[in-house]
């Protein structure tokens, strides 16, 4: 298929700024992906659609302050730092982005913090854009940790809002974050409540969980029309067997999983085996799904509506059939529902 297949018209209105005032109680769009046909739903209506020994993946990463200002030494230039992984624990090095990329050198120092309480090294040029830095930190890993954080922001995209606000502190984040690392939110994660959760339980639905460490690679630009030449980054994952063994029993139960975003379906569809079972895992992945894909382990996907001639609505593409899903996008669009991380819901099954 090709990149421009996935384009569509969309304004700034109908990106959502804010999420919805309760967290299950956003519009849900149901698209059965067999026969086309689409229902409109609140998200709680959910419960309707799951029966007992059903399985739903969760992507329990949670999001890191991964957005920092700060100064370049001498002239005291702003620099934005947005950090997208550790490298190495011991030597305080993370793997960056910069931004204006072009006043920053190797050997350079920057300063964050309102007292300039961190410090780092500017040591390699990794992309055109990319750096790796150095923090220069003598304490503990905890306190040097607490620190990092501590000056950094909630990395909420600028095409959402330019600066978070207090709301975000809670609702960037599912309810069930755990494992730090990501420098995105698993959005379709954000419709689950404390009270759907109880309910799914009532019913004797399976709440199973992984981790892959959401990076920037989800919002990078698609730059060839031939989607097959383009490479994903690759993102640290892990499938314990705990999990695994669920999900394999779920479907030799004859049962449905859910797959709860897009980060579960590739995550899901990376260690599979020849049976068609996943296997515990802990590595990276960097796979890109896009129509057409034959899946083997979700039988139904939940995610959010997303932007135009991007990696997650291709996915959502491969998932619900092209045709489809283009056509959802647009009585949606039509029907006045709200694009992006904060934004509606949908359900395909």
């Amino acid at each position: 298929m090709k990149l421009s297949q996935f384009n569509f018209p969309i304004t700034a209105e109908q990106i959502a700024k804010y999420p919805a005032r309760f967290r299950d109680e956003s519009r849900m769009l149901v698209l059965h992906k067999d026969t086309g046909e689409i229902e409109h739903k609140q998200f709680k209506d959910i419960i309707n659609y799951m029966s007992e020994g059903d399985t739903f993946v969760f992507n329990d990463t949670k999001v890191i302050p991964a957005r920092l200002y700060g100064n370049k030494e001498k002239t005291g230039a702003e620099i934005e730092v947005f950090l997208l992984r550790e490298l190495n624990k011991e030597q305080r090095l993370w793997d960056v982005l910069v931004d204006p990329a072009r006043k920053i050198r190797i050997g350079n120092k920057l300063y964050f913090g309102e007292d300039d309480s961190l410090v780092a090294e500017v040591i390699d040029n990794t992309t055109s854009r990319g750096r790796t830095l150095r923090f220069l930190y003598d304490g503990s890993y905890e306190e040097f940790k607490s620190t990092l954080f501590g000056v950094g922001d909630i990395p909420i995209p600028k095409w959402i809002r330019v600066k978070p606000e207090e709301i975000d502190h809670e609702r960037f984040h599912t309810i069930y974050a755990k494992n730090e690392g990501a420098v995105s939110t698993p959005a379709a994660g954000l419709h689950f409540s404390r009270e759907l959760f109880k309910r799914m339980e009532i019913r004797d639905v399976n709440c199973a969980y992984l981790t892959l460490h959401m990076g920037l690679g989800h919002f990078r630009t698609v730059d060839v029309e031939d989607l097959s030449k383009h490479k994903m980054d690759s993102e640290q994952m892990i499938i314990s067997e705990q999990t695994a063994d669920m999900i394999n029993a779920t479907k030799a139960a004859g049962k449905k999983v859910f797959a709860v975003g897009i980060t579960v379906v590739r995550a899901l569809e990376t260690p599979v085996t020849t049976k068609d079972e996943v296997k515990p895992y802990n590595g990276w992945t960097n796979k890109f799904i896009f129509p057409p894909y034959k899946f083997s382990i979700p039988d139904a996907l939940i995610t959010n509506f997303h932007m135009p001639l991007s990696t997650m609505l291709m996915s959502v593409a491969a998932f619900g059939g092209f045709d489809n899903v283009m056509n959802a996008y647009k009585v949606a669009l039509e029907e006045g529902y709200s694009f992006g991380t904060y934004g509606d819901a949908m359900l395909i099954i």
